[in-house]
């Protein structure tokens, strides 16, 4: 029995909208380390910690390629990428660490 693997192409930006783009097997661990500003570098110097987008890969050839492809893109081609899905800019994340509450709503006869 083979475990699933997924990819990960996604782009980050700043409240300014520097853009940054990468490639993970765990968008996850990969968001919380830039949030936490774990790894230095571009991301950490420009405060990139807002998901804005990501697309998901079965095969890590295909999110690779994908990751190239959108790396030698223009700005304003990635800037309307990210609105296609996301014209408010939304962090895509926000919510994932948030404790989940649910409302018990009783059944009535």
């Amino acid at each position: 029995m083979s475990e699933e693997r997924h990819y990960f192409v996604y782009i980050m930006a700043n409240a300014s909208k520097r853009l940054y783009t990468g490639m993970t097997n765990s968008i996850r661990r990969r968001v919380r380390e830039h949030k936490l500003k774990l790894t230095p570098g571009f991301a950490t110097q420009y405060n990139i910690t807002r998901l804005v987008y990501f697309e998901t890969f079965e095969d890590v050839r295909n999110a690779i390629e994908r990751e190239k492809q959108i790396k030698a893109w223009t700005r304003a081609k990635r800037v309307a990428l990210v609105e296609s899905t996301n014209p408010k800019w939304d962090d895509l994340s926000r919510e994932w660490d948030q404790p989940q509450t649910f409302r018990f709503a009783p059944r009535t006869a």
